[in-house]
């Protein structure tokens, strides 16, 4: 597929856009390149399901813990 570019900038078509509510854009080298973002952030999701265990000091020894495994 071709598009012209013009002074507003460039149109793409929605089919290729479907389903997506929000895209990053950058330029990469020579290259144009638009990646679809989740409308979740990954970030607030940690803790949504947390794991239970027996540690009483799990969330300040996490990296203690954690090299034992």
């Amino acid at each position: 597929m071709k598009a012209k570019v013009t002074k507003q900038g460039l149109v793409i078509p929605t089919e290729l856009l479907d389903g997506f509510d929000e895209v990053e854009i950058r330029k990469e080298d020579r290259q144009i390149v638009i990646v679809p973002i989740s409308g979740e952030d990954p970030i607030l999701q940690l803790g949504k399901s947390p794991v239970e265990d027996h540690a009483d000091d799990a969330s300040y020894n996490h990296d203690r813990y954690l090299s034992r495994a």
